[in-house]
């Protein structure tokens, strides 16, 4: 399955730029998109794919043949799967802040002519949706089928049902959270310090040939541990050592877990931007959902109008199933439609991109059933 990449940009005028929830107002703003399937006369049939932390517009398929991978949820979106193509008109755009075609830290201020950096304002998951509305209004989606999203994306997912009720008709939060937890806060917050410590990061002015590799590495090791559970660690890695037969007795590469997470963070540092990296994180640790009604989650969950599927991982301990069930707890609360489940896996919070058969089952059974509603309703 062959995609293009596209972009959409808005706010040349001060009218147009996009308001903040810090207070300030940014424009001109790029947002990087990919379509798949054809959407309805009707325009009845889109679904939005949100994706995580330091995932990318590019969901599924492949730019040409010769790619050697292809998006991030292959497996999930295209003809006959979990997300029918043939069926449904699937967006997936790049959050605001990012560094993968949307606007963000490295890309260039107008007013400078050079990359925005630390002067980027500070972004909220409530301004990288507003972002996304404006996107729908020129794909010409007044209404989703439903919105849909893992970890970072279901917060995405949350924040579109509350805060735009009228244009969601269901939602799918998947291994997310209305919050962050302490911890989890704590994780975001040791993950930056590597990259504010790191000497190459001057700053934050720092360029793409000299980038703040060492700090960027280490906190994606460290989030990327949050990913995993210890069952899938130990599955994986056990105590086994890397090409020797016995401990060296010195702190370089001694086992296999050692040799995993640092491959993961070289690799990581080749295709991400620390800055963005920094925003990004920091948007995470802001969202609470609650704040939309007025510090109660039952109060924010109210505004919305839409049913729900709510899809968690029995070994995630970054978002743990019990963080799901508040949510699901809230909504039965308000009588709302909502399902639930909760998948057995010990993948841990990459489950949601891991566990394809299981998710995928319950994401085309949820969908057929919006589907019938959303035409009848």
């Amino acid at each position: 399955m062959i995609v293009k990449a596209q972009t959409y940009t808005f706010g040349h005028t001060s009218d147009d730029a996009l308001p903040l929830r810090c207070g300030r107002k940014l424009g001109p703003v790029s947002i990087a998109y990919e379509t798949w399937g054809t959407l309805n006369p009707e325009a009845s049939n889109a679904i939005l794919v949100c994706h995580a932390l330091t995932g990318s517009a590019h969901a599924a398929g492949k730019y040409e043949e010769s790619d050697k991978k292809p998006g991030w949820w292959d497996d999930m979106i295209g003809p006959g799967k979990a997300f029918d193509t043939d069926r449904f008109f699937i967006v997936c755009s790049n959050v605001l802040g990012s560094c993968y075609g949307s606007t963000g830290p490295a890309s260039i201020n107008p007013a400078t002519g050079k990359a925005y950096a630390m002067s980027f304002p500070v972004i909220t998951v409530a301004d990288m949706v507003n972002a996304q509305v404006r996107l729908a209004d020129f794909l010409g989606v007044k209404k989703w089928l439903s919105v849909v999203g893992g970890s970072l994306g279901g917060m995405q997912a949350l924040q579109w049902a509350v805060a735009h009720p009228e244009r969601v008709h269901s939602c799918m939060p998947i291994a997310t959270t209305a919050r962050l937890s302490p911890q989890a806060i704590g994780w975001d917050w040791v993950g930056r310090e590597a990259i504010l410590s790191d000497p190459k990061f001057l700053g934050g002015e720092y360029s793409k040939e000299a980038p703040p590799e060492r700090g960027l590495a280490v906190a994606r090791m460290l989030a990327h541990i949050t990913y995993l559970s210890d069952a899938s660690m130990n599955e994986k890695f056990g105590r086994r050592l890397q090409q020797m037969s016995d401990v060296n007795y010195s702190f370089d590469l001694n086992y296999q877990v050692e040799s995993y997470l640092n491959h993961q963070g070289l690799s990581f540092v080749g295709r991400y931007d620390a800055n963005a990296y920094l925003y990004i994180t920091r948007a995470t640790d802001y969202f609470d959902l609650a704040s939309e009604g007025g510090g109660e989650l039952s109060a924010a969950l109210a505004k919305s109008r839409c049913a729900f599927g709510i899809i968690s991982f029995s070994s995630d301990w970054l978002f743990t199933p019990a963080q799901s069930e508040e949510l699901v707890a809230a909504l039965l609360r308000l009588k709302r439609e909502v399902f639930h489940c909760d998948i057995q896996s010990d993948y841990g919070h990459d489950a949601f991109l891991l566990e394809v058969e299981t998710l995928g089952s319950l994401v085309r059974g949820f969908l057929s059933n919006q589907e019938r509603s959303f035409r009848h309703g």
